[in-house]
């Protein structure tokens, strides 16, 4: 403390006292103009209302209609003609086969994005009972335990998350091809899944016009804050007019200004359905 002062104020306690006090209002002032910063700041910050329920009670249709599981692949390059062939004809039978509450939505290989991948997009009708129910049989099932041992051999990596969809999406239906889709994901950051939804529920309808939406989905297992966007178009060129046809609209600029902060990484796949998928 010494250090601070001449040692002439030492000296003088008068001296000593003002230059105290001369200090203290400093910075009661700097604080203060910290503190009126900060209020003004705030007056712009996009509030979202305090929830006291689950984000996926709030955000998605009821769980007890339909749960979606994700699965990613990636398969060795010179084993995915193989895979393909393999997986398409195990798929299109559980999909077929009545006594399994589940269906192939939609099933990939990435053309633009992380290579020799494909995507797997399941629907369990009936909830987390038809997901279980699913799972125990497929235990039983010899030919499909076989599957897996064969395929096992072509792959480098998996990993799967089981999905909600979101309320203000439409559910994803068949629709007949050519088309290629895009699969963007978006990493969120903590704690704003609710603010991505107040957002995105209002700015759906900018991207519906040419049929473009697809599905939108959240992850409940696996990566969590993690949501899947999925879009179809005629070919490149008409991903790139539709998108940029957004930016006409009034109020899509505020949609993106207000989600991006939200994000913590995003990725966008370009990918090609399989014969086995029901988005063609």
């Amino acid at each position: 403390m010494a250090a601070m002062w001449p040692a002439r104020m030492w000296k003088s306690p008068a001296l000593l006292a003002r230059s105290c006090v001369a200090l203290t209002f400093t910075r009661a002032n700097s604080k203060g103009e910290q503190n009126d910063k900060g209020w003004f700041r705030s007056l712009f910050v996009h509030r979202v209302k305090q929830r006291k329920d689950a984000h996926s009670n709030l955000l998605s249709k009821k769980e007890t209609s339909s749960l979606y599981k994700m699965q990613f692949h990636n398969v060795k390059p010179e084993c995915l003609d193989a895979y393909n062939t393999l997986s398409e004809q195990m798929l299109k039978k559980l999909h077929d086969d009545s006594d399994y509450p589940c269906e192939i939505v939609g099933s990939w290989n990435t053309w633009y994005g992380e290579q020799d991948q494909a995507v797997h997009l399941w629907r369990f009708s009936g909830g987390y009972p038809a997901m279980t129910d699913a799972m125990e049989k497929l235990k039983q099932n010899k030919e499909y335990m076989e599957f897996r041992r064969e395929r096992s051999a072509m792959l480098l990596a998996r990993k799967n998350q089981i999905l909600l969809e979101f309320s203000f999406w439409n559910e994803p239906q068949a629709r007949p091809g050519p088309n290629i889709y895009e699969l963007r994901t978006y990493y969120l950051k903590p704690g704003t899944m609710i603010e991505w939804g107040n957002n995105w529920a209002r700015a759906i309808r900018f991207r519906q016009e040419n049929s473009e939406a697809v599905g939108g989905f959240f992850s409940l297992v696996g990566e969590l804050y993690v949501v899947h966007h999925i879009w179809a178009y005629k070919d490149l060129e008409s991903r790139h007019e539709t998108r940029n046809a957004a930016w006409q609209k009034a109020g899509w600029d505020e949609c993106v200004y207000y989600t991006v902060p939200l994000i913590r990484n995003m990725e966008s796949r370009i990918m090609i359905p399989l014969k086995v998928s029901t988005l063609q």
